[in-house]
């Protein structure tokens, strides 16, 4: 990315140095202070797996971190074995766990030490149906409608096979190899051969070096606890920071060379499609069915005019941060991957953040979002243990 990015709002061009001056403080310029490096941005399009694009974006840039070069990793692998995983649960707990195309992060750190990873030119979205994008809107309607007959029937029993394998899972597996693609066992990678685990096991990657943090109060600070949230379905755990500290190792995560999975609440007016998101007064980006970007952002004419300059935030305060979260106006909403910090011309500090929307906004997918909107709105994180503040490290107990 350019080192300075400037977004001006239309006007008319003027002679005068003034009239200059006034169009230029219409709009955003931003000045890197650090960016560290990432992957080429791409689109989940028609697919709720923002949670494994940014997971697997986060990973990516690991390996970069860590001079391994660059990759570009599968996610319908992860997604296609996180979804029979999830089909299992849903079942076991007769439906009391929703199925549904979400998960989190650590659906991904598990899924690549269980399952392994495997390159993108091995299982790609959309060739099953003749497209280059996910589109997983019918697959969804055949899946679901197999998980609740089986969760929500009330058989007396479940019928198997010969090999007392049970059918429902067979069923539910040929679906998503028919919608997914079928999941490679053996594949060649610059001239090597290689299995899904043992691939992920050649990059030295360990998933326990990895961390998920929070910030609530409804649970003591410093501890680790389940956060609260439909697509956390395998119960994973959260370490609890005060927001004041978890802005810390966001910040000491950046300027030392790490990236961070983000987990946030994008339906705030305030993250809007210019590339920007500010946590202005205004009422709620309205919903829309279609893709996962085009839901978020359709925004009323007067929504549009909130982020065209700089102006005052609301520093939101750790009790209300509870409040939002407890009355669902705070939701799990999004996952994107921070890799930057920079500031605009009136020396406002922003994440640099890459999405999974595609190029076609502001910044080719890219989107600068301030800390306050950060501060107020972050779901979770997940970071590498290395990149904690040594003394937060230590609260936490974690080496």
């Amino acid at each position: 990315m350019k080192k300075l990015l400037t977004f001006a709002a239309l006007g008319l061009v003027c002679a005068s140095g003034m009239a200059q001056d006034a169009k230029k403080e219409e709009g955003f310029e931003f000045t890197v202070v650090k960016e560290n490096p990432v992957t080429s941005v791409k689109n989940q399009s028609r697919a709720g797996t923002c949670w494994c694009y940014s997971s697997l974006a986060f990973i990516e840039s690991e390996l970069l971190r860590m001079g391994k070069g660059e990759y570009d990793f599968s996610e319908m692998f992860i997604v296609h074995n996180t979804y029979l995983d999830r089909a299992d649960k849903a079942v076991r707990t007769h439906g009391d766990v929703s199925f549904s195309q979400g998960g989190s992060f650590y659906d991904v750190l598990y899924g690549m030490e269980k399952f392994g990873l495997v390159p993108e030119a091995e299982m790609r979205p959309g060739v099953m149906y003749g497209d280059s994008l996910s589109n997983h809107n019918e697959l969804t309607a055949v899946s679901n409608a197999v998980v609740d007959a089986i969760a929500k029937g009330r058989l007396r029993s479940l019928q198997k096979d010969a090999n007392n394998q049970m059918l429902w899972k067979k069923a539910i597996e040929s679906i998503h190899d028919i919608y997914l693609g079928e999941r490679p066992e053996k594949f060649t990678y610059n001239g090597k051969e290689y299995t899904p685990k043992s691939f992920y096991q050649s990059l030295g990657l360990n998933a326990d070096d990895y961390v998920s943090l929070t910030s609530y109060n409804h649970e003591p600070f410093y501890s680790s606890f389940v956060l609260e949230i439909q697509d956390n379905w395998r119960w994973a755990q959260s370490y609890n920071l005060p927001i004041d500290e978890l802005i810390q190792v966001f910040d000491n995560a950046i300027m030392n060379g790490y990236t961070i999975a983000w987990g946030s609440d994008v339906s705030e007016s305030g993250f809007t499609r210019n590339g920007v998101a500010v946590l202005p007064d205004a009422e709620k980006a309205q919903e829309l069915s279609g893709s996962d970007m085009a839901r978020w952002l359709n925004m009323k004419p007067e929504q549009k005019q909130l982020n065209t300059k700089p102006q005052p935030q609301k520093w939101v305060t750790q009790e209300e941060r509870q409040v939002a979260y407890d009355n669902y106006e705070t939701t799990d909403d999004h996952g994107m991957q921070i890799y930057g910090i920079a500031k605009d011309q009136m020396g406002n500090e922003y994440y640099m953040v890459k999405n999974s929307w595609g190029v076609d906004s502001k910044y080719k997918g890219h989107w600068y979002v301030s800390k306050a909107f950060a501060r107020y709105k972050t779901m979770n994180i997940v970071v590498h243990k290395n990149a904690l503040p040594k003394d937060i490290a230590k609260k936490l107990g974690i080496k």
